[in-house]
């Protein structure tokens, strides 16, 4: 796929703008670009050191999207690198950018890199202090499947809100988060856990492989802020956008036929950047 240009669909000065980050090893920015701009809102892709270079930029837009990837090769860990080049170059203004009524998005390395540097859970507000972790996979190994996802409706999350259920896929070596007792407690008290793994009946996980794919202490796919504003995920629903991309779709569109029903165009995946976008009008 080439490099998406806002060009090829219509763009109103209405729409918000959303940047979508991409540097050394960041391989998912153009699908996020596109998942944002079929949602409606107008997606660029910029490279942080061109952020860097012009740290202003981030006043013109209301959406900062992490992408998924292997930022920096995860040589230091999985999103540790670019997380540190943050750190020591834009927290000012990621605070600023953070302070106004906009949105924030992690999908799984993108996730990795919030998570260093404390955007996710930030249960007393974003002060740079890391809460969390995201450690390797209980398997030992990469894990590229497809997952089914409870929604809590009790969280605040913007980007979860009118959902029940998400069938989207994961695929990350780093995905079992972890947190010390009384940060999860607090977590849990105050509804910052928005998704969570799920077996196909709509049981919990349990932490059981293969339906929680990393081991993920409970069950956690998805966590937000306070405000709700702010969430990062380890699965990547801009990999699940079309109905034909799911890895059941052909059992289900043979099922619609005989049952007469009509074969959806989008999938699951595609809900989560309507929602972001749509918080704007």
């Amino acid at each position: 796929m080439g490099l998406l240009k806002n060009s090829d669909y219509k763009i109103s000065m209405a729409k918000p703008k959303v940047l979508v980050l991409t540097g050394y090893g960041i391989n998912c920015d153009d699908e996020t670009a596109f998942a944002f701009i079929r949602a409606g809102a107008h997606a660029d892709i910029v490279h942080i050191n061109d952020l860097i270079a012009n740290r202003a930029m981030l006043e013109s837009y209301q959406i900062f999207a992490f992408p998924g990837g292997f930022s920096y090769g995860d040589d230091t860990g999985s999103g540790k690198a670019l997380a540190n080049r943050i750190k020591n170059n834009l927290m000012d203004e990621m605070r600023g950018f953070m302070s106004r009524d906009t949105l924030m998005l992690g999908l799984c390395n993108g996730f990795q890199v919030m998570v260093n540097l404390g955007i996710v859970p930030a249960l007393a507000g974003f002060t740079g202090v890391t809460e969390a972790a995201l450690e390797h996979n209980t398997t030992n190994r990469y894990q590229c499947r497809w997952v089914d996802l409870l929604i809590e409706k009790s969280s605040p999350s913007v980007f979860t809100k009118g959902m029940d259920r998400l069938h989207i896929p994961v695929a990350h070596g780093e995905g079992n988060f972890f947190a010390e007792q009384h940060v999860l407690d607090d977590m849990e008290k105050n509804n910052l856990v928005c998704i969570r793994y799920i077996k196909p009946d709509g049981s919990r996980a349990r932490k059981e492989f293969p339906y929680n794919p990393n081991g993920s202490v409970n069950d956690i796919a998805a966590v937000c802020d306070r405000s709700g504003r702010i969430m990062g995920m380890m699965p990547h629903p801009e990999r699940g956008m079309f109905f034909y991309q799911r890895d059941d779709w052909t059992y289900l569109k043979e099922k619609l036929v005989r049952e007469g029903g009509d074969i959806p165009e989008e999938a699951d995946g595609f809900k989560i950047f309507k929602n972001a976008v749509g918080y704007f009008k």
